[in-house]
Formats: C-alpha cells, structure tokens, sequence
C-alpha cells in the first residue's frame, strides 16, 4: 500500500486543501478535538490552497437550514477561510490523471491538491481516504484525516525539538 512520505521537519506554510467538511469543523463547529490544527492554520504553520468552485461549495454548505446560520456568520466563516487561502486555477492539461471519486463533488479537491502542488489533502470521506492508496496519487500527495496531520504536527514538534529530522508517513 502506496502512500505519501512527508518530510520532516515539516515545512512552515505547508501547502494542505481542506474538503468542506473539514472546514466546517474548524471554523463553524470549532471541534475543539482539531484546536491545533485550526491554530496552525491560523499562525500560518499551514497554508490552505483553494480554488472558487470550493468556496462556492463551502457558501452552498454554510447556508443549509439544518446548520441555522445567520448569514452574517455564514459570510464571516467564508471570508475567514478565503482569507487564509491562497487560490489556484484549473491546470489545463493536467499534470495527470487522477482516480474518479464515486461522489464527484470531491473530484475537485483531488484537482486542487493536484494543480497547486499541495503537500496533503484533509478529509473524513472514507473513499477518498482509500485514494491516497493509488500510486499517481500517493506519488505527489497525502490524503489523510484531520486528526492525522495534527498529529504529526505534533510529532514534528516534537521531533524538531530533539534534533530529529525523520520521515512522516501520513499512513
């Protein structure tokens, strides 16, 4: 099983995508359980890539009844993560050919992770967790869970104050 190695020690500004849903539970739930990754976020530690059709997603999301956001806190959690993202466009042609999700509202965050030469892609979504198996995408980005890449956050943390400077299996 192919996955991608991220060096340590990780890179300050580490180019990550965050699907909607991980966004959602950083800055709309404020999942305590993710407080460390939303601060690396927010120092800058890393730097989420993005492209509009996402944000139009996360706006679309926002505003779904069950979540009883006011616009005004609608708005505010959209501008607080576009102002934290640094955009690409589509690559036309492709760098490479990715797997096709099976939900193709996710196609999109393979695209970016792809286009902008992020170093990781953050999901809960089973399926596209198991595509960080395949080699064109393990080749040139993790895909892991949140919990995962604050873990080893930590663990380079760590590391780097012992004068470690190992490999990090996003496995």
């Amino acid at each position: 099983m192919a996955t991608h190695t991220l060096e340590a020690p990780l890179p300050h500004g580490l180019p990550v995508v965050l699907d909607t849903n991980v966004v959602l539970s950083l800055w709309m739930f404020e999942d305590p359980a993710l407080a460390g990754l939303r601060r690396a976020v927010e120092c800058g530690a890393l730097r989420p890539v993005s492209r509009d059709d996402c944000l139009g997603e996360l706006s679309r999301v926002l505003a779904y009844p069950q979540f009883a956001q006011t616009a005004e806190r609608q708005a505010a959690i959209a501008a607080a993560y576009r102002a934290r993202c640094t955009l690409v466009e589509a690559v036309d042609p492709p760098a490479c050919q990715l797997p096709a999700c099976l939900d193709r509202d996710d196609q999109k965050f393979l695209e970016v992770a792809r286009d902008s030469g992020a170093r990781a892609l953050l999901t809960r979504d089973k399926l596209v967790l198991k595509l960080g198996r395949r080699p064109v995408i393990a080749a040139r980005f993790a895909i892991l869970p949140p919990e995962r890449l604050q873990a080893l956050l930590a663990a380079a943390a760590m590391s780097s104050s012992n004068g470690d400077d190992t490999q990090i299996h996003a496995s």
